[in-house]
């Protein structure tokens, strides 16, 4: 039997698509860097493991605050509580990028 990390869902069923992955990881370096296929799959596995650590610091955020709907807030209080602080202004400000582009 497989362990069960996420509520309902074995490891092998949580994923991020991996081409999406794949191209942001090729736009964010210079366009001579190659990155070996096990370590563009590590990379995913990274993030995916940040997903599910900042979604479940949210939910434990949330509930202290006895909400049954995670917010914004929740998110950037628990990536602050993980150690993440210095990224939460220039995670807001892509929020509100978001926010505008749906609007449109």
């Amino acid at each position: 039997m497989e362990p069960m990390d996420i509520v309902g869902k074995s490891k092998e069923d949580v994923s991020l698509p991996k081409s999406t992955m794949f191209k942001i990881i090729k736009e964010m370096l210079p366009p001579d860097v190659r990155v070996a296929r096990d370590t563009q799959d590590l990379l995913v596995e990274c993030c995916v493991e940040f997903i599910n650590l900042v979604s479940s610091e949210s939910n434990e955020v949330c509930n202290r605050e006895d909400k049954k709907t995670i917010a914004p807030e929740h998110v950037l209080k628990a990536l602050e509580v993980l150690g993440f602080g210095e990224y939460i202004e220039e995670v807001y400000a892509a929020y509100e990028h978001h926010k505008l582009e749906t609007l449109r």
